[in-house]
């Protein structure tokens, strides 16, 4: 089943929507470290769209409501003739429409973006307890080929 969805870069009013569908996923890593306060994150999402190296997208149904979220991250490097890298966060998809595609839709506008910029390459991390999202990112031709680490700071 594929949904009809659009994306466009996130405006300031669709942050209380991005928050919630980033909130309802949190693993355990990020449970009772956020919090549902969604005027909160405004500073963040203001500098991420204000920053020259990112941004952040919003899937919109036909009436407008986001039904998922990613954010893209253009990293400059040494490798690969200095190309630069693409890393995304935070793929989100409302709980209610995994499955339809909407998913699918959020990754081929990533990776235009990413081949846009002449990236050598898309990276992201899923957390361990995510096997679905592993599954799916799988799927779309993604190889786990790093193991990875993170220290919270917090």
């Amino acid at each position: 089943m594929t949904q009809p969805v659009r994306i466009e870069k996130a405006r300031p009013e669709h942050l209380q929507e991005i928050v919630a569908i980033i909130n309802a996923g949190a693993t355990s890593v990020r449970k009772g470290r956020e919090f549902d306060d969604w005027q909160a994150y405004r500073p963040a999402f203001d500098a991420l769209r204000e920053a020259p190296e990112c941004d952040i997208y919003v899937a919109l149904d036909e009436a407008g409501a986001v039904v998922g979220t990613y954010q893209i991250h253009f990293l400059k490097g040494i490798a690969f003739k200095g190309r630069p890298r693409v890393e995304l966060e935070s793929v989100h998809v409302r709980a209610d429409q995994r499955g339809t595609g909407v998913g699918r839709k959020m990754m081929e506008h990533a990776e235009g973006l990413a081949a846009e910029a002449n990236a050598c390459i898309i990276q992201l991390t899923s957390n361990r307890e995510r096997e679905g999202s592993h599954h799916f990112y799988r799927r779309l031709g993604y190889e786990q080929s790093h193991l990875g680490y993170k220290k919270m700071l917090m």
